[in-house]
């Protein structure tokens, strides 16, 4: 594993005909999930945090719009785009993309129209040689559930659960060396055409992060659900945070950080915060002094206090501060920022 290069793939060459009118002068990759944030730049924010610096646009439909926004590099990645002539389906992407890889190089794919916070770098490390993973995730239902007892009663009803079921979550490891699979049809749908052959042959395993958030933008109804989850919210290399609640007195926010993640070493000149673990565990380094923290744990930072939280299983946290949202001092960040 230490060996193999890495490169990234993202589809996007379709009409997005279920989001028109909002797709006649632009892509779906295109279309804004926060006010100047795309779904595009969402993508290649996880995957650059994956540890992927060169990600090839498999792109067709409104190409040039694409490449007018993005350009040829794109926060320190390096854009090369494939450009199809009329829709061909992901399989005809997804071969022009292995077909333009060295050996020895792992292909990170994502469908070029989910929002997700799925770890692609532990989903990398799990890799198994010579396999295709794919990233599954749970089946929400579309409808509320009732729950019944046999004398006639309705004992209660849930808003849209989550099912016993996995679907595919849009996102792919496939090797250079299993190129000569999907070449036997050139064009079409790779879930439908290659996938299930590979899967009686046991060459697909798959990964799942059920704590993600995950949502595929298919209409406008799916549209406006991702921008209601990213109202407030802010992509962080180590996941995300989402201010909850904002007054004269006090702010609430959450933290999500991924596993084997970090926040950057910081401090506040004034916000005075308490963390509350709802989820996950993790490490909250203060001045040197590693705390381990498991749910339901609360713990307080006071103004200059050099702190930086480590998550060992993915981290769920409710942050109340007083309100300072751009508080924020970094000292040393892993990730590059200043």
């Amino acid at each position: 594993m230490d060996e193999i290069k890495l490169v990234g793939g993202i589809l996007c060459g379709g009409f997005g005909k279920r989001l028109m009118p909002l797709t006649n002068s632009v892509p779906k990759a295109l279309l804004e999930i926060r006010n100047g944030y795309t779904i595009l730049e969402h993508e290649l924010t996880r995957l650059k945090y994956a540890g992927i610096d060169t990600v090839y646009l498999l792109a067709g439909y409104l190409h040039e719009k694409i490449r007018e926004k993005i350009g040829e590099c794109w926060n320190g990645i390096k854009l090369e785009y494939l450009i199809e002539d009329r829709p061909k389906g992901t399989l005809y992407g997804i071969n022009n993309l292995l077909s333009s890889i060295d050996s020895d190089t792992l292909a990170v794919i994502m469908n070029g129209d989910i929002v997700t916070d799925a770890n692609i770098k532990d989903m990398i490390g799990k890799w198994v040689e010579g396999t295709i993973t794919i990233m599954i995730t749970p089946l929400i239902s579309p409808y509320g559930i009732v729950e019944t007892i046999p004398d006639g009663k309705i004992t209660s009803f849930i808003e849209k659960p989550k099912l016993p079921y996995y679907i595919n979550g849009g996102i792919y490891l496939i090797p250079k060396e299993l190129e000569k699979h999907f070449k036997i049809y050139r064009e079409g749908d790779v879930e439908r055409l290659i996938f299930p052959s590979l899967a009686k042959k046991g060459l697909i395993r798959y990964y799942k992060d059920d704590d993600a958030y995950w949502h595929s933008i298919d209409s406008i109804k799916d549209l406006e659900a991702v921008r209601n989850e990213f109202k407030n919210r802010t992509d962080k290399p180590w996941g995300y945070e989402k201010i909850i609640t904002i007054t004269e007195n006090y702010m609430v926010k959450t933290l999500y950080i991924m596993k084997g993640y970090r926040t950057s070493l910081h401090l506040h000149k004034k916000k005075h915060e308490t963390l509350h673990i709802i989820k996950g565990e993790g490490i909250i380094s203060i001045e040197g002094e590693q705390i381990y923290v498991k749910p339901n744990d609360l713990i307080e930072i006071k103004p200059e206090t050099k702190h930086f939280i480590r998550a060992t299983k993915n981290l769920l946290i409710n942050e109340y501060s007083t309100p300072h949202p751009k508080d924020v001092i970094r000292i040393e960040d892993p990730y590059g920022r200043t």
